[in-house]
């Protein structure tokens, strides 16, 4: 039913129909739950993302809003006429009245009522978005990667959204004064949880933090790629057939090589995302800005920048969304004035730059993207 009309909902709000979105979450509830059609229509019901719930507990019931990013992750928001969409309410049977009001991300959200003053809310902002604006990314072709589990990367576009052919997402950022801005988005399925699996089912390290130190130990891969397709391959590739694979072994290559060869296999689906995002967009990139728990390791991040030939900035405060949800209450209450005045506030705490021979990370490219090929054609079927 809704994968015949996937052209028509990507169109509308720059997404691919996946459960990871709140339209097919709620039609579910709906038809599970006791009355649930009788009680949405007589309007007895709600619809929130999180942070509408905690805006609509933090004022006693007195609001139902949410923002503009957040809005534009439900699969019923449409991006390029910033409005709840009565075509797509339609095909998921959800009675817009359920929907929250959505607001800029800067608006007043109303007064928090158990501070013991008058505080009103202000900064509202989905996760990823969120970290974009806390790293200043405020400017088109300025992007930021988060390393955690996997990798989740964002790339401003400017004030009009681009659809992607590739499988990259097409998300509001962010909304202020009147002036909305876009960004794309690509995600690697696994990125630091490809070192969980060294430390946990290899027993190389005990803790995920001496995955650097144990890969130095050697100064090179000995010629082996690592693809951490555990659980299939994200974006640009979308297959979820995939399974993670280790080429290029001899009997020179060990445990240290391999430990290399896993960190630059986050490097190098990174840059599978970014070269994408690029060729998207139109945009350059000259600097990629980093946050996440991986970006704690200055091996992959020194690889980092020498596979991609950019700069690559690791903040003085990682925590970027809460920084970004800071920064948007800031300037929502006035404490800011503009964004330049944020921009001054931000500051690096390491740089890393290239330092690689670009002819030998291009060769470098070349055998991982060999490595990807091959992996997508052994494909096993489960019996």
């Amino acid at each position: 039913r809704y994968v015949s009309k996937e052209n028509i909902i990507r169109k509308k709000t720059g997404l691919r129909i996946n459960p990871y979105f709140s339209a097919s979450k709620i039609r579910y509830i709906l038809e599970h739950a006791k009355n649930g059609e009788e009680r949405m229509n007589k309007g007895e019901l709600l619809f929130g993302t999180v942070d509408s719930w905690i805006i609509y507990k933090m004022t006693q019931g007195k609001v139902h809003a949410t923002d503009v990013s957040n809005a534009s992750r439900t699969l019923l928001y449409n991006i390029f006429e910033m409005r709840w969409d009565m075509d797509l309410c339609k095909l998921f049977d959800i009675n817009p009245n359920m929907l929250p009001e959505v607001k800029e991300n800067t608006a007043d959200f109303g007064e928090a009522s158990f501070f013991g003053g008058h505080v009103h809310i202000h900064g509202v902002a989905g996760d990823q978005q969120s970290a974009l604006f806390g790293q200043c990314c405020f400017h088109k072709g300025e992007s930021k990667n988060t390393y955690g589990t996997g990798c989740f990367m964002l790339m401003n576009i400017g004030e009009e959204p681009v659809l992607s052919k590739k499988g990259l997402l097409t998300t509001v950022a962010w909304k202020i004064n009147g002036i909305t801005t876009y960004a794309l988005e690509g995600s690697v399925f696994i990125g630091g949880a490809v070192v969980q699996w060294l430390r946990d089912e290899m027993n190389w390290f005990k803790d995920s933090s001496l995955s650097e130190e144990y890969a130095k130990r050697k100064p090179d891969t000995a010629g082996v790629y690592f693809v951490p397709a555990f659980v299939g391959l994200g974006t640009p590739y979308w297959d979820d057939d995939a399974r993670g694979a280790i080429f290029g072994l001899t009997r020179g290559a060990d445990r240290h090589n391999i430990t290399r060869a896993a960190l630059y296999g986050i490097a190098y689906q990174s840059k599978d995302v970014i070269d994408m995002m690029k060729k998207e967009a139109g945009l350059d990139l000259k600097v990629l800005k980093v946050d996440g728990g991986a970006s704690a390791n200055s091996l992959l991040m020194q690889f980092q920048s020498d596979i991609l030939g950019v700069e690559v900035r690791i903040p003085k405060c990682v925590e970027t969304t809460a920084l970004g949800a800071g920064y948007l209450a800031g300037l929502g209450s006035g404490f800011w004035k503009s964004l330049e005045e944020v921009e001054k506030c931000h500051t690096s705490a390491r740089l890393f730059s290239p330092k690689m021979d670009p002819k030998e990370a291009k060769k470098l490219y070349q055998g991982w993207k060999a490595a990807v090929k091959a992996t997508r054609v052994f494909k096993v079927k489960n019996p």
